[in-house]
């Protein structure tokens, strides 16, 4: 199958702060620019995991969309629930306009379920560390959404997916270690499982790695394809 890396030449742009997922981006073999989410992600809220990621998603990428005065392809139906502040631009505007025939959009989200609790970036490191001993002997699972828009034609389209891990018993000194480090306050539900302390201490992934940290690959390039 035709995947993104061998169609015509065309500008990606990742609507993530997230080093996680430029990470993930790079490894897929993409040159992106990279535009920051300043939204207040806790004023959409939803009850189910899957509503949420893809209502923030959304969010983020249709913000993105009206910043830069591009027309999406069908009328929106879920932004009733919108109340979050625009991105802010890393690159003039007219440079995205110059670009705009071959540009795509990639915008995501994702939170961690606990025993049926959403659980997104900790508040503090007292809920980070509550967190991870919650995780210790036990499970979780990430359910991330993908939104991609073809910023020429306004085409987007978007999907889900969802990860279980299964730890051992976490010690203490080892999350404390990790609270330390404070870059565990920058992900949903504290949960970093590529981290070298945590690695020792997953007993079971069930999805990718790379779902985990925040960006599907076979699903961000399928949908990209898709887009364009």
């Amino acid at each position: 199958m035709e995947t993104a890396a061998n169609t015509s030449q065309f500008k990606i742009i990742l609507g993530s702060s997230s080093v996680h997922r430029q990470k993930v981006l790079s490894e897929m073999g993409y040159n992106f620019t990279v535009m920051t989410a300043d939204i207040d992600e806790r004023s959409i809220r939803k009850e189910k995991p899957e509503e949420l990621v893809v209502a923030l998603a959304e969010a983020k990428n249709f913000s993105t969309v009206c910043q830069f005065g591009y027309k999406v392809g069908s009328h929106p139906t879920v932004w009733d629930f919108y109340q979050a502040e625009a991105i802010i631009p890393k690159l003039p505007i007219g440079h995205f306009q110059k670009d705009a025939e071959a540009s795509v959009l990639v915008t995501c989200d994702q939170v961690v379920v606990f025993e049926g609790t959403i659980r997104e970036k900790p508040s503090s490191k007292e809920e980070a560390r509550q967190f991870i001993k919650d995780y210790s002997g036990g499970s979780a699972a990430t359910v991330s959404s993908v939104l991609v828009t073809n910023l020429r034609t306004g085409f987007r389209k978007g999907d889900l997916d969802k990860v279980e891990i299964y730890f051992h018993a976490i010690p203490d000194q080892v999350i404390d270690n990790l609270i330390e480090e404070e870059m565990i306050l920058n992900v949903a539900g504290g949960l970093i499982t590529e981290h070298p302390l945590m690695l020792p201490y997953i007993k079971q992934v069930v999805g990718t790695m790379d779902s985990v940290m925040g960006l599907p690959k076979a699903l961000t390039e399928r949908l990209i394809v898709e887009a364009l």
